[in-house]
């Protein structure tokens, strides 16, 4: 599932109240005991809602066994217009006390004041959090959210093309993979995307800056600074634009959004994407060739270092508005639905654990251990204040898109994306 960070304009002129939060000194206060919480508002995707029901329950159950007679109530929302409400109600007193964010929409509300510090030690396996999780709840030395359950990226390639050029199993290494890919490629010729990777697609060119030891941004001295115009990451980039320009033969300035159904009409060898796109482009619906059922399979996508490739680590994260007046009982709430219970639910349901130990027990399953061996290594965003206007500019496709269609050198581009990055990202 993408998860973009939405610049939370409906926040950015908002105060937020000190009173409000659960570490307040007044601990006698009646309205900061829990057992007095009468009712809880959580929001969550309708992820949560078509897809485990029963695990939200539980949590209710947990939580209505410790507080009796409270009544829990519960919304909806689709990813796409999640945040407007979220933004419009978060300027009244009325909010919800437990609120779904995706993983890059965590930053723009903490910089803002808009969640309630947490206690990690409070929440199940909080020591073993996946380091990408942790990163998106985590601003200025604080915690402001639980990691809920994770998403990683993995490679996915047609058994039968491969086979048709001797290649029988996924490549191990970066080695084998672009070998295979030139074999591919020049059996099925140039109207064909031996690999199909959107050129826009940040999330993967990223993953090659920090393979080679790039970065987007790196902090020094308490100032985040722009680095894709330093070697590393413009050795980084400069194998993705050897991708594009050796096995990419669509049109060079899409996005990824919708990689899928592009992938399911037969034009392309392999993708790096979601894991769950290559079991989507296999779809009825979605494949046009009645060939992909059976013949997609995905892979640990290895990296021009010698190592995995580090993937970006999508997912969801579960926070506590600073104006709940049930912080408290939030936060039980959140542990019932994360902790180890709810873990091992969620990933019956085909979702990453939030945490390595989880993680761990899912290599010993041929049907996760792919995904569970992609996540280890994984890298995420830099959690500067202006990270979100990044973001709204689309800086990273920018470059990414002058790069594929060669408008820009590798070089030029990298340095235009820095200095536009450098003027936003220190910017609260």
């Amino acid at each position: 599932m993408k998860r973009k960070l939405v610049a939370a304009i409906g926040i950015a002129g908002m105060m937020f109240s000190v009173a409000a939060c659960g570490d307040s000194d007044d601990k006698g206060s009646d309205s900061n005991k829990p057992a007095e919480v009468k009712e809880l508002t959580v929001w969550l995707t309708v992820d949560a809602q078509n897809n485990w029901p029963e695990l939200v329950k539980a949590a209710d159950d947990a939580v209505a066994e410790k507080h009796p007679g409270i009544k829990i109530k519960h919304e909806y929302y689709g990813w796409p217009d999640k945040n407007a409400k979220l933004d419009a109600v978060l300027a009244t007193d009325k909010t919800p006390d437990v609120v779904e964010m995706g993983n890059t929409e965590m930053l723009a509300y903490m910089v803002k004041g808009a969640f309630a510090p947490v206690d990690p030690a409070k929440f199940e396996q909080s020591d073993a959090w996946l380091d990408g999780l942790k990163a998106s709840v985590t601003y200025e030395g604080k915690t402001y959210g639980v990691p809920y359950y994770a998403g990683t990226r993995v490679g996915n390639f047609r058994k039968d093309v491969f086979g048709q050029v001797g290649v029988k199993a996924a490549p191990k290494t970066y080695a084998e993979l672009t070998a295979a890919l030139d074999k591919v490629q020049k059996k099925q010729g140039d109207k064909f995307s031996a690999w199909y990777q959107p050129s826009r697609d940040w999330y993967a060119a990223m993953s090659f800056v920090y393979d080679a030891g790039g970065a987007i941004a790196k902090e020094e001295g308490g100032q985040w600074k722009a680095s894709l115009s330093s070697p590393e990451s413009i050795k980084g980039l400069n194998e993705f634009k050897k991708v594009l320009d050796t096995y990419m033969h669509g049109d060079k300035t899409k996005d990824e959004s919708d990689r899928y159904i592009v992938y399911g009409q037969g034009k392309s060898g392999m993708i790096f994407a979601p894991a769950w796109e290559g079991g989507s482009a296999a779809a009825p619906e979605n494949d046009k060739t009645g060939k992909l059922k059976d013949n997609v399979e995905n892979f640990v996508m290895p990296g021009p270092s010698g190592k995995n490739l580090p993937v970006f680590l999508g997912g969801s994260d579960l926070a506590v508005p600073v104006k709940s007046d049930a912080q408290e009982v939030a936060a039980e709430w959140i542990n019932a639905l994360t902790g180890a219970a709810g873990q091992k639910g969620l990933m019956g349901k085909g979702n990453l654990p939030n945490n390595k130990t989880d993680l761990a027990t899912l290599k010993n399953d041929p049907a996760t251990v792919v995904p569970a061996t992609a996540a280890e290594s994984n890298w995420f965003v830099p959690m500067a204040p202006g990270w979100g206007q990044v973001e709204k500019a689309q800086v990273l496709q920018t470059m990414l898109q002058s790069i594929g269609t060669g408008k820009k050198s590798v070089e030029a581009a990298a340095k235009d994306a820095d200095a536009a990055i450098d003027k936003v990202i220190n910017t609260k």
